[in-house]
C-alpha cells in the first residue's frame, strides 16, 4: 500500500490557493522532529509540512495569506487537517502543518523565548506568569516546551478570544 497522505495534502492546498486566484507550487516533507501543531497530541500520527512557495507571491498576498498574528495561515492548517483526516482510519491519519515565508519557524522561536523568559520570572518572582496573545496551537506549544521542568506548572485561564497562558511555580501537594 503506498502512502499518499502527503501528496494529497499537496494537492488539496494547491486547489485551495487556485480558487482563491492563486497558482502557485506546493512542496512537501515528512517531519521527523516536528515542531508542536495543532495535532501534537497525536504523537503515532505522522507529520507532514506543506510549504507554499512564495517566490510568486507579491508582499501583499503573504501577508493576506499569513493574516493577523498568523490567523489566516491557522485557519487554512486547521482545515487541511481537518478535512484531510476526514474519514481516514486512525492508522492513516497525519498532522499537516502549512507554512509561508517561515512563518512557522520564526514564530516558533518567537514562542520558545517567551516561554523560558515567563519560566525565568515565574522562578524569580515566586508569582503567576501570564502570556496572552496565543492562539489554541501555541498554547499547547508553550504547555509542551515548559512540562520538562517539574518545578514549573501551565494552565489556560479565561475565556476565547481572552484566553491566556499562565506559568508559575508547582504547587507541592
Amino acid at each position: 500500500m503506498t502512502d499518499n497522505r502527503i501528496e494529497r495534502g499537496q494537492e488539496w492546498l494547491k486547489t485551495l490557493l487556485r480558487l482563491s486566484g492563486v497558482s502557485v507550487e506546493v512542496t512537501g516533507e515528512i517531519e521527523t522532529n516536528p515542531a508542536p501543531n495543532d495535532f501534537e497530541d497525536t504523537p503515532e500520527s505522522d507529520s507532514y509540512w506543506l510549504t507554499i512557495d512564495e517566490s510568486t507571491l507579491t508582499p501583499e498576498q503573504i501577508a493576506t495569506f499569513i493574516g493577523s498574528d498568523g490567523s489566516v495561515l491557522d485557519a487554512v492548517q486547521y482545515l487541511a487537517n481537518t478535512i484531510l483526516n476526514l474519514n481516514q482510519s486512525p492508522d492513516l491519519q497525519a498532522s499537516y502543518t502549512v507554512e509561508l515565508d517561515g512563518y512557522r519557524v520564526k514564530r516558533y522561536a518567537e514562542i520558545r523565548s517567551m516561554a523560558e523568559i515567563a519560566a525565568e520570572q515565574a522562578r524569580s518572582s515566586g508569582l503567576e506568569v501570564e502570556i496572552k496573545s496565543l492562539s489554541s496551537a501555541e498554547r499547547r506549544q508553550v504547555h509542551t516546551l515548559l512540562k520538562e521542568f517539574g518545578d514549573l506548572e501551565t494552565f489556560s485561564r479565561g475565556k476565547e478570544p481572552h484566553r491566556h497562558l499562565v506559568v508559575r511555580l508547582a504547587s507541592l501537594e
